[in-house]
């Protein structure tokens, strides 16, 4: 199974987090394969399904507890299979959204509950579990994808005669002929795929450009590719594309349908996500079918494409008749050299190609990129085309897409490998400077200035000069303005890059130092970083940190930190032991060989430490290196460094434990570090940009009861509100209003808010503000409005207007927001008189259309307190048009909060008989009913509240039991929460008014159920019992008595 995973399944290259499989219609075959195998395994095998995993297969599943019954425990969140291995522990164990099996049998179990989605359940299984069989058998018969033929497994069988290996090596030889199977799938469809290659492509552009341009009769308005750079092997795409097999990008516009973007590639030709807005770069995401060649593609997408082409056909068969008489040898020679010359260099680069096309070897010859970069013939023609082009769309100057790379320099090989392994390994949350920017080269006939020059002669010197002369010129190149574009961009396409970068292997001090100065300066530019991680300088980097110079360490750390900016480079950190060096510098003064003669060195000392987690601060942007710097011991180190007075450290200090805050481990050990304290004190800070990094720490930590607390007793809520009242600097005011809106909400952080008057600034925060600002403004505000004195005070404050006005918006953050918090103000009767004023019922009732379930959810428990405390609720409902219908088709989702949320709000409606009479017609009733069968006890509590109050109604009462509502509302009084059972109670006493339903009620043990409660401290809750009881007790003397008369 593992072969055909690693080399048939077909794996995204791109994107955020980990790598995914691709829609596509081999991995489709594969899945139902796998689906087939394990479904029978339990039949066909019932001995091995016993069999417990070494580890577990783990992945995050979408499949509610409630969808689990007979041989399993279920709690709200939890499930556990009552089958447990030989230490108790379940086989099965989901807690939501996670899952844990340990079984083939569970496996097969899981897959027949999980019915319509046991593909999607599939595929995220084999996502999350690259290498499954390690985790079934052990890392011991991981062998088998290399060495597995029958006769070394029995070989297995008769070393080690025990029953469990016994039982090991039949699994691995059914997942090896699994595995055989899955291959074969894999090579029938490899067999008839596809393949174009870069001549081909050129060939049906070049002739389609000669019947395209203005006029009915031309089959295309235009067309175009989206890069002018060509390499020697013909194709236009980057380099780490090119391994995947894509040729080149083309921008296709057709008479009757939009510009089309579209990926030419090996397999075919499809259409890509497009040009994003973003630095308008390419999203190379497939989104869609993959046809045989261009012309194929456009007469599927392009009515009039087809049409017009149908008169040229006769024309355009000649010509493409023309060019394959034409002998086309010598290109593919020149294409073959060119490709041996780039790629060819040590001896170990030759091997790390060799090695990675080791794993392609059953795939069919794939194209091979090229990092020569070549100008076309007609290139200035193209240029300006394109050029024009682009202007009359966006009105904009154009910029090539492609970052070079200079030639036969770059360790291309490796750099591939990365960029293919490091979109596993990377957070998805990722969202600064992740794309690729637009790359800017000096045109050939464009006027340089005369730093381009001197910066040119410099490098000749760095190139070609002694110790001395290399030092002398890179104090010279030290001496440009190296914050200017010009000059950046200037050492790095007359080669300097490669040079400064070699310089740092060399053993002279005085040259790194002097390469690094250069190096960090100039890495402020996108692209220069870029170029320095395709260069190779990140590993140069990370071993300079082992340096016993500190100079150098702190220019390496510095320069590490520029760099790693975006998601490749920060992979490159990690995957070459950076991160554990970085944290190493964190405690440079103990671990340092040079003797402390004065203050110096304890500066020096300082400094290293703040370079290193001004490095950490970067690279801390990732999920990965967040767990590799708590595993290498961050947490304290950056805890001791918390303490210093020194507010360059702080700063980097405080910014990577803010990254590092969002995952619970690190909340967990700030608080074991008391770093809470330290945070708060630094608040009182004169620097902004350190008050605005403690502050969103505390915004991340305070999800924690005792986060909060903490924060409190350490005296941190008086800064936080008195920073409130510097608006100038936004982004240090998002993240005040967050960390105010987290410790809102405990209550004992609220009074204190109240006391310190931010309440009444946070109302005059509600306009003029960027919604990063309002989203947690009005976060801040919901939690404060929970109490009435808060209520009242925002009210005289004004602030139920421009909250109200806030609901036409269409962030959802917001929105979940400012539902929540015009709901807890309309709680207030003359809140809600403004409200109601102001159309704020209409406006939250029109969020129930909102797409996303969320603000579905949040807006139903905001209409709940508006219909309570609206003065004439009964006539407002009805008032707004297909209101009520649209309320009971909402119990068709699959939400379970969106569900509850609804639930209590036709609760509130039924009170009206009118409303109640209109949702019965538009059958409310099936629908709750159809709900019954929940383990959620939110939804059961709010539930059973809308069915006792819509069996107020006509033959309600009756229609419910006819839909089998009755009996899982009696299973209902076996939960362990009482709110739960007072609206069980009180629903069954309204349906005990029907004979019927009494009957099922005592047929279920609801009489049992219900004496127990007739005892509860809870008036309501007694009532209802010991009505329901009375009315089941009075059907049974009605019965007895009927019998004997």
């Amino acid at each position: 199974m593992g072969v055909a995973l690693t080399r048939s399944a077909q794996w995204t290259a791109t994107g955020n987090g980990t790598r995914t499989l691709e829609v596509t219609p081999l991995n489709e075959v594969i899945l139902k394969e796998i689906i087939m195998f394990v479904e029978s395994f339990i039949y066909k095998h019932p001995q091995e399904a016993k069999y417990v995993f070494v580890e577990p297969l783990e992945w995050k599943t979408d499949l509610d507890p409630s969808a689990f019954e007979s041989g399993y425990v279920v709690s709200t969140t939890t499930v556990k299979s009552e089958e447990a291995d030989k230490n108790g522990q379940p086989l099965l164990f989901l807690s939501v959204p996670r899952i844990e099996v340990r079984s083939f049998g569970q496996l097969s179990c899981l897959l027949f509950i999980a019915k319509d989605t046991k593909l999607k359940e599939a595929q995220a299984c084999i996502e999350a579990n690259r290498n499954p069989v390690a985790k079934i058998l052990g890392l011991d018969y991981n062998t088998m994808k290399k060495d597995s033929s029958v006769l070394n497994i029995l070989d297995k069988i008769t070393k080690d005669s025990d029953p469990e290996s016994e039982m090991k090596m039949k699994i691995a030889m059914l997942l090896k002929q699994l595995d055989l199977d899955l291959l074969n799938h894999s090579l029938q469809h490899v067999s008839s795929e596809i393949h174009l290659n870069p001549a081909m492509v050129k060939k049906d552009i070049e002739l389609l450009k000669c019947f395209s341009g203005k006029g009915e009769q031309t089959v295309l308005e235009s067309i175009n590719y989206t890069s002018d750079y060509e390499f020697s092997n013909g194709c236009r795409a980057p380099p780490w594309r090119q391994i995947l097999g894509e040729m080149c990008y083309v921008l296709v516009k057709p008479h009757d349908v939009e510009t089309l973007c579209i990926t030419c590639s090996a397999e075919g030709v499809f259409l890509n996500g497009g040009k994003t807005d973003d630095e308008d770069e390419i999203n190379y995401e497939r989104k869609g079918a993959i046809f045989k060649d261009l012309v194929t593609f456009l007469k599927e997408k392009s009515a009039k494409f087809s049409e017009n082409m149908a008169k040229h056909q006769i024309g355009f068969n000649e010509e493409l008749q023309k060019e394959k008489d034409q002998p086309n040898e010598t290109p593919k020679k020149e294409e073959k050299d060119a490709f041996h010359k780039a790629s060819s260099g040590s001896d170990k680069r030759t091997l790390e190609k060799n090695q990675i096309n080791l794993g392609k070897n059953q795939m069919t010859k794939r194209l091979e990129p090229s990092l020569n970069w070549k100008t076309t013939v007609d290139f200035k023609e193209n240029r300006i085309s394109l050029k024009q082009s682009h202007e009359e769309k966006h009105g904009g100057k154009l910029e090539k897409s492609t970052p070079p790379v200079s030639p036969g320099k770059a360790p291309f090989v490796r750099k591939s490998a990365d960029k293919i392994e490091e979109v596993a390994s990377e957070s998805s949350s990722e969202s600064e400077e992740d794309e690729e920017p637009p790359d800017h080269r000096q045109e050939a006939n464009a006027d340089l200035p005369s730093e381009y020059w001197q910066i040119q002669k410099l490098v000749k010197y760095l190139k070609g000069g002694n110790q001395t002369a290399t030092v002398i010129a890179l104090c010279s190149m030290k001496d440009f303005n190296l914050a200017q574009e010009t000059c950046q961009l200037a050492i790095r396409d007359v080669g300097g890059l490669e040079v400064l970068i070699n310089l740092l292997d060399t053993d002279e001090v005085k040259c790194k130092i002097g390469s690094l100065k250069i190096l960090k300066e100039i890495s402020h530019n996108p692209q220069i970083r870029r170029s320095i991680v395709d260069l190779g300088g990140l590993p140069v980097m990370v071993n300079i940190l082992d340096s016993p110079h500190k100079s150098l360490k702190c220019l390496a750390a510095e320069t590490i930190a520029n760099v790693a900016k975006f998601r490749r480079a920060r992979w490159a950190v990690r995957h070459h032991g950076g991160i554990t060096k970085l944290v190493a510098l964190l405690d440079c003064a103990q671990n340092s060989a040079e003797p402390a003669q004065s203050s110096l060195y304890d500066a020096r000392d300082v400094e290293v430490a703040r370079c290193g987690a001004l490095a950490l601060w970067s690279c801390s942007k990732s999920y990965a290196n967040k767990e590799a710097i708590r595993k290498a011991g961050g947490i304290p180190l950056l805890a001791r460094l918390l303490k210093t007075s020194h507010e360059n450290m702080l700063i980097p200090v405080v910014g990577t434990l803010q990254e590092c805050a969002s995952e619970e481990s690190y909340r967990a050990a700030i608080k074991a570090e008391r770093i809470i304290e330290n945070l708060v004190k630094n608040l009182n800070s004169e620097n902004e940009q350190l008050q605005e990094h403690c502050a969103m720490a505390i915004y991340q930590c305070a999800e924690d009861e005792e986060t909060r607390d903490l924060v409190r007793l350490h005296g941190g809520l008086k800064p936080l509100a008195s920073l409130l009242n510097n608006t100038d600097n936004k982004e240090r005011l998002a993240a005040v209003t967050g960390a105010i809106w987290k410790c809102s909400i405990s209550k004992e952080n609220v009074t204190k808010f109240r006391e310190y008057r931010a309440i009444e600034t946070l109302v005059g925060l509600l306009t003029d503000q960027p919604e990063e600002v309002l989203v947690n403004v009005v976060g801040a505000l919901g939690e404060c409005c929970q109490e009435y004195e808060n209520r009242v005070l925002v009210r005289k404050c004004g602030g139920i207007q421009p909250l109200v006005n806030l609901l036409v918006g269409i962030n959802q953050a917001l929105l979940v927001n400012v539902t929540k918090a015009v709901g807890a103000c309309a709680v207030e009767p003359e809140s809600m008189m403004i409200i109601d004023r102001l159309d704020g019922v209409r406006l939250l009732w029109s969020l129930l259309k909102n797409p996303h379930p969320d603000v579905k959810a949040s807006a139903a428990w905001a209409l709940c307190p508006c219909i309570q405390n609206a003065k004439d609720a009964g006539e407002m409902v009805r008032s707004f048009v297909g209101g009520l219908e649209l309320v009971v088709n909402l119990l068709k989702s699959d939400n379970k909060e969106v569900l509850a949320s609804v639930c209590a709000a036709i609760t509130n409606i039924a009170k009206d008989q009118e409303n109640l009479a209109v949702i019965t017609d538009h059958g409310v009733v099936p629908l709750l009913s159809k709900l019954a069968n929940t383990n959620n006890d939110k939804l059961r509590r709010h539930l059973a509240e809308a069915i006792s109050c819509c069996c107020m109604w006509g033959r309600n009462r009756v229609a419910f039991g006819e839909n089998k509502a009755v009996a899982p509302l009696v299973r209902y009084l076996k939960s362990n929460d009482t709110n739960v059972h007072r609206a069980t109670a009180q629903a069954l006493y309204q349906l005990s008014e029907d004979a019927d339903n009494c009957i099922t009620m005592h047929e279920n043990g609801a009489v049992k159920l219900l004496l127990h409660m007739v005892g509860s401290p809870d008036e309501d809750l007694q009532e209802a019992a010991a009505g329901c009881i009375s009315n089941i007790r009075r059907l049974a003397l009605a019965t007895e008595k009927a019998k004997y008369t």
